[in-house]
């Protein structure tokens, strides 16, 4: 069982639960130039329209009208470097989901802003991002790490859900992991092309019915 959710400084802290190592660590983006740090927004860019996984550095470097030098300055090879775009957003994500918590708030109405704000990850341009992701070797795990950290946070907030009477004794590792996984399964490009509304709006809209069943459960 997950460590339920507590308090400090006015935010809510997950005892055990820890968030993925970032792929570029502070002090590493800290030493990079100006220029690099504006080159993985570009990238980033670029990445969720797709076509990048296809090129190789050379050919990415011209894109963004930029030396060899420079792009291997940020990473060694052209999966680094995309993974580490990758990487650099989901935690760009994951932090303003946490943010987004507010302690203040009944577990399951934290968690559906939780959840609303982490499925920002799967905007429509994601699907996009997707289909680029799955060539590049190394980039599943990458996903998958933050996938499970939003899973564990999700699990301690339905913990606390149960623990102060809100919802009724459930399986909460199973709804987390069905919840955490939303977001993922409705931006493979195979699934959203046959869902009506975006991978988010989908994403957010099953999240809601969800937790609605539990709250009438109770």
């Amino acid at each position: 069982m997950s460590s339920a959710p507590t308090e400090t400084d006015g935010r809510m802290r997950f005892p055990g639960v820890r968030a993925p190592k970032p792929l570029l660590s502070r002090e590493a983006e800290r030493q990079l130039s100006p220029r690099q740090l504006e080159l993985l927004d570009e990238l980033e860019a670029k990445l969720l329209r797709a076509g990048l996984a296809d090129l190789t550095m050379a050919e990415i470097a011209a894109s963004v009208s930029c030396s060899l030098r420079t792009l291997y300055g940020i990473a060694p090879s052209k999966d680094e470097l995309l993974m580490t775009i990758v990487d650099r957003r989901l935690h760009r994500i994951g932090r303003a989901a946490i943010e987004a918590l507010d302690p203040s708030l009944p577990p399951l109405d934290a968690l559906r802003a939780y959840l609303q704000a982490a499925n920002e990850a799967v905007q429509p341009e994601a699907v996009a991002m997707s289909a680029d992701l799955a060539k590049v070797a190394g980039a599943g795990r990458v996903v998958s790490a933050h996938e499970a950290y939003l899973i564990a946070v999700t699990q301690s907030l339905l913990d606390r859900a149960v623990a102060e009477g809100q919802i009724a004794p459930v399986d909460t590792a199973s709804v987390a992991h069905v919840l955490g996984g939303l977001g993922g399964e409705f931006s493979r490009p195979d699934v959203a092309e046959i869902a009506q509304a975006s991978p988010k709006e989908t994403a957010d809209a099953i999240s809601e019915l969800i937790l609605k069943g539990l709250l009438a459960t109770r």
